[in-house]
């Protein structure tokens, strides 16, 4: 079971998993394992990578879909 977008969140803002471990002051190795789904950042981290992708936290837990605004006068 997949529990975080962090891969897509990277690729969707055109980072690396070098730059987000460089960013955070982490072993690139880790961010690896966190992309890969491997191992998960802890609580904290997470808060912390959301902020440096400007981010909820949530969106790198679960896909958020954004919604179209439909107007009913089209």
């Amino acid at each position: 079971m997949e529990l975080n977008r962090l891969k897509v969140l990277l690729v969707e803002r055109k980072k690396t998993g070098k730059w987000l471990a460089e960013t955070l002051g982490k072993n690139e190795a880790t961010v690896s394992r966190w992309c890969a789904n491997v191992s998960q950042p802890s609580l904290e981290t997470l808060f912390a990578i959301a902020k440096t992708l400007g981010v909820e936290v949530r969106e790198l837990l679960v896909e958020i879909k954004k919604e179209k605004n439909i107007n009913s006068n089209d």
